[in-house]
């Protein structure tokens, strides 16, 4: 199990890194991209965020197993867990189990003035 990266990138600079990563002809980490600093703030909420690292390094874990982990009701981690779904950033097969196949996120998140 690998550490996923979370960063913000444009398109451009996303298309960069793929064919840096093909050229270089080394295996590259895992990497899952916002286009920006607020997509990423608006969708990796505190909740959501301790959902992923609830299932880091777990393996399956059911929906209401997961609700006690993180101490929060079953709807709202469904609801949570639906948009990570959504998105990509977990897995949910057709019974719900949950799935987020790395043990640990790297979270890249910088800004400088534009000066």
């Amino acid at each position: 199990m690998d550490t996923l990266i979370i960063e913000v990138a444009s398109e451009e600079e996303a298309l960069a890194q793929a064919i840096a990563a093909i050229e270089s002809d080394r295996p590259q980490p895992q990497r899952y991209l916002f286009d920006s600093e607020e997509a990423l703030l608006d969708t990796l909420t505190g909740n959501r965020f301790a959902i992923l690292k609830a299932l880091c390094g777990t393996g399956p874990t059911d929906p209401q197993a997961l609700a006690q982990r993180v101490g929060r009701d079953l709807s709202a981690v469904h609801a949570d867990a639906d948009r990570l779904a959504a998105i990509g950033l977990i897995d949910k097969d057709e019974n719900g189990t949950l799935h987020f196949p790395y043990a640990g996120v790297h979270l890249e998140l910088d800004w400088r003035s534009a000066a």
